[in-house]
């Protein structure tokens, strides 16, 4: 028989975060139900040792719907290979009929694609700005939960999204968690420009005290990553352009450096996402945890294990 231990074990860390740990000790090799879901899912976890990086990717993107989706709900639907997870989750539990009167906003003309592909009702912010949960990917993670984000060009539509919804669920595989103790050398930072005198606000970014040691960079060929694969401008979904800035050392300063840039004549927004997560789900070797964000609380019914008196309950399915 295949059996796996569960172990859940909570943690403070610091006042900053609260963690979550799922510890999987296998006995047998094999995917196995963890917990019988509140929504009537099950979510499954298999010991990560060995995946690849898109496997990982699957389990966070399923987990994350899984967890906080339910019928009825308006959800900010990201942009990213990991986001894409998500949204291929939920086009799944909608066909089967685990989800219903399901509405989606997407965060870029690709999502939206994806999305359309996958039956998912679709709506805009102007329709309806009270979201329930939006679910993304990052591709950086400090240690207090803020971001950078933007790799794949959708960072307004993504913010603009991000920032409404009342739950903001982020999604990474391990190699996301900023191994420098802070946000800037472990992803550049993109920024959104306008492409009048685009010269210039690169420039003046440039100059800012507070990103120090930065270099600004224009993003180059497609818009959905910042390697240079072109000669012209990258143009994102807004019709504007991107300078991505590379750093040795750690932002000092990154709320600092969020409003100063936000302040520049020029500069449309920036991938820093500050204070506004609600949890990320890593994948990693060890399997899958959950890092809460200050102030976020004991998760509602239906979003993953309860809380109480520091010690988390998981509800093992029965044979």
């Amino acid at each position: 028989s295949l059996i796996h231990l569960v172990i859940l074990t909570f943690t403070m860390r610091s006042t900053m975060t609260t963690v979550l740990t799922l510890a999987l000790i296998p006995l047998a090799a094999a995917w196995a139900p963890i917990r019988a879901s509140p929504l009537g899912r099950s979510s499954v976890v298999r010991h990560a040792s060995g995946l690849s990086q898109d496997e990982l990717k699957k389990m966070v993107g399923y987990k994350a719907v899984d967890d906080y989706v339910e019928s009825g709900m308006l959800v900010g639907l990201g942009t990213g290979s990991t986001a894409a997870f998500a949204v291929e989750r939920l086009g799944q539990l909608l066909k089967d009929g685990t989800l219903k009167d399901i509405k989606g906003i997407p965060t870029s003309v690709r999502t939206k694609e994806q999305a359309e592909e996958l039956g998912i009702p679709l709506i805009t912010l102007d329709e309806d700005s009270d979201i329930d949960v939006a679910i993304d990917g990052a591709d950086d993670v400090d240690p207090d939960l803020n971001l950078v984000k933007g790799g794949g060009g959708a960072l307004l539509r993504e913010k603009m999204v991000e920032v409404c919804a009342k739950k903001f669920i982020v999604i990474v595989d391990e190699s996301k968690l900023s191994k420098a103790g802070g946000l800037g050398p472990g992803f550049p930072i993109p920024v959104e420009i306008t492409p009048f005198c685009a010269g210039h606000t690169q420039r003046l970014i440039g100059n800012l005290p507070s990103l120090a040691g930065c270099k600004p960079v224009l993003r180059l060929g497609s818009s959905s990553n910042n390697q240079p694969d072109g000669d012209e401008p990258a143009v994102t979904d807004n019709g504007n352009y991107i300078v991505d800035l590379f750093f040795d050392e750690p932002v000092k300063d990154a709320v600092k450096a969020a409003s100063d840039l936000k302040n520049t004549v020029g500069v449309v927004d920036h991938g820093f996402f500050i204070g506004i997560t609600t949890a990320v789900i890593i994948a990693g070797s060890d399997g899958i945890s959950v890092k809460e964000a200050a102030g976020a609380g004991a998760k509602q019914a239906g979003a993953g294990p309860s809380i109480e008196k520091g010690k988390a309950e998981v509800e093992l399915p029965r044979e």
